[in-house]
């Protein structure tokens, strides 16, 4: 994937691809950034009850590989029902 501004992440809605479900906002997430490279590593979303959290047990991990498009207004991503978003995050 071509390099990304944070600042260009912020606002976007993520979107799973499978059920076409709205998981929340690049704004109201975390990024799990490498220190080393600087690479995001994964977006963990808050739980829907609004409040965000990183050690909120009702978060859950999207690996930025699922990352499959960004565009204008959302970040598209591939989840399937195996996947780590449900799986909670500990």
């Amino acid at each position: 994937m071509d390099k990304v501004r944070l600042s260009d992440l912020i606002g976007k809605d993520i979107v799973n691809i499978q059920d076409g479900c709205r998981l929340g906002t690049v704004a109201d997430s975390d990024l799990v950034i490498q220190a080393e490279s600087g690479e995001i590593d994964s977006i963990i979303l808050p739980s829907r009850n609004g409040l965000l959290n990183m050690w909120n047990r009702n978060n859950f991990t999207v690996p930025w590989s699922a990352v499959k498009k960004i565009g204008a207004e959302v970040i598209i991503v591939d989840l399937d029902d195996t996947h780590m978003r449900y799986k909670l995050s500990y």
